[in-house]
């Protein structure tokens, strides 16, 4: 009998899951697809742990030079081989995680940015040796590979030069895959050096992507759509694939039938209810999907004991400091909205596609309430129930595990609004022992 493939739990590089025997579901059509439609610049931004970073070193295994064709057989991209022998290999390409960039201060964080790219440079440090190359560019190139951005000019420039280099070895226009590009900004928000962040990947973005007649096209990836003029000022060709997007939806998640699969493959898809109860709910588009990470971290408890318990993931894999944050701020107009959502309503609100994270902590309340129901719509914590009419979405919790995260919350909420007020606190005591209904809902 034939083992079975490992659940790729963590797995975030393309070419382990057909050299470590791991279990991949099919996502390759992403590639064709997104030759078919794709922007200058395109941005997809979807919630943590629904395949972002996985599906760009997909992109990097499959256009970069010197690709591994084996990697892809048997896969649906394969099927088509007109596309594979026109675009597999034939591109140099720059790939560039932001996802650890930071730091307590922005001098940290901005070290990290440079070590980053540095890395990524040293993967080309063959150019040193290219004839084709001027002795002007190699100096400059050897900057990057030294790690020498004390001129800050040097670390906005950097991925410019790289696919200047790149181009003029290859004489091939350069592919550019940043993913995590928000991560920097959400750790820079936190720690309180938001606007110098903000002004190095503004220009950092605004050299490499503005006018680069090197670079083919460019794929960035985030949670957060950030606004274009904090970040992508000037960019042409602009295209954004939100979770409110039809196009692409089905390539972030998991779908009915994928999630089937998996589970029939490893023997436990008699638990297929409570998976979907758990880990479904997600409508990006006009498809419905699944949390991946959920999907495969409890398909691995289940694999175990078909008995396991369902367990919170997602909830578990990250910080959830964005809502915990929000939730004990709202206000009791909010609170009782959001108690609406966890008895199992839906609310309508407007959501608004670009944000930004000082609107988030604004002291207007106004500008504050408008931007909350779309961070927790963009990251995951809410959900749209129907495909929505306009930037006026139809809101609800997606699933058992989000509940969840709601329901803790809500009672931190309490228990720091309530239980902080000491004769609110015991006038509400008195009230509950005397059965008094009026002073309880007051």
């Amino acid at each position: 009998m034939e083992e079975l493939k490992k659940l790729p739990i963590g797995v975030e590089f393309f070419k382990d899951f057909k050299e470590d025997h791991f279990y991949y579901v099919d996502k390759t059509g992403f590639i064709a697809e997104l030759l078919r439609t794709r922007g200058s610049v395109n941005l997809f931004t979807r919630p943590r742990r629904f395949g972002k970073s996985l599906n760009m070193d997909m992109l990097k295994s499959f256009f970069e030079i010197g690709a591994d064709a084996s990697l892809f057989e048997e896969l649906e991209i394969f099927q088509n081989k007109e596309l594979c022998k026109r675009y597999m290999g034939k591109y140099p390409t720059i790939s560039i995680s932001l996802k650890d960039v930071e730091g307590e201060d922005f001098q940290t964080a901005y070290d990290m940015l440079g070590a980053r790219i540095s890395e990524e440079a040293e993967r080309f440090s063959f150019l040193l040796e290219s004839k084709r190359l001027t002795n002007s560019q190699k100096t400059k190139f050897q900057k990057l590979l030294d790690e020498d951005f004390e001129k800050s000019s040097v670390l906005y420039g950097s991925i410019r030069l790289m696919t200047q280099v790149l181009c003029r070895h290859y004489n091939v226009p350069v592919l550019v895959l940043i993913d995590e590009y928000d991560v920097p900004l959400d750790k820079a928000y936190q720690a309180g050096y938001y606007e110098p962040m903000v002004r190095l990947i503004r220009s950092l973005f605004s050299q490499a992507l503005k006018t680069n007649p090197n670079m083919y096209f460019a794929v960035i990836t985030g949670c957060l759509q950030i606004a274009r003029e904090s970040i992508f000022t000037g960019l042409n060709h602009f295209k954004v694939c939100s979770i409110s997007n039809a196009d692409y939806a089905e390539y972030f998640g998991f779908t009915d039938n994928e999630v089937r699969k998996m589970m029939t493959y490893y023997g436990v898809e008699c638990r297929f209810s409570d998976m979907k109860e758990w880990y479904d709910g997600y409508h990006f588009g006009n498809s419905d999907v699944y949390c991946p990470w959920d999907v495969i971290s409890q398909c691995d408890r289940l694999r175990v004991s078909k008995d396991a318990a369902m367990e919170p993931h997602w909830a578990n894999s990250s910080s959830n400091a964005i809502v915990r944050d929000i939730l004990e701020n709202v206000t009791e107009a909010e609170k009782e909205e959001i108690e609406m959502l966890i008895a199992g309503e839906c609310i309508e609100k407007e959501i608004i596609p670009e944000l930004t994270y000082m609107d988030l902590d604004s002291r207007e309340v106004k500008i504050r309430q408008k931007y909350l129901w779309s961070v927790l719509f963009a990251t995951g914590y809410l959900t749209d129930m129907e495909r929505p009419d306009g930037r006026l979405h139809k809101l609800i919790i997606p699933n058992k595990e989000i509940l969840g995260i709601y329901e803790d919350n809500i009672r931190s909420w309490f228990e720091t609004k309530v239980t902080g007020n000491t004769k609110q606190w015991e006038h509400f005591c008195i009230a509950v022992e005397t059965g008094d209904a009026g002073s309880v809902e007051a």
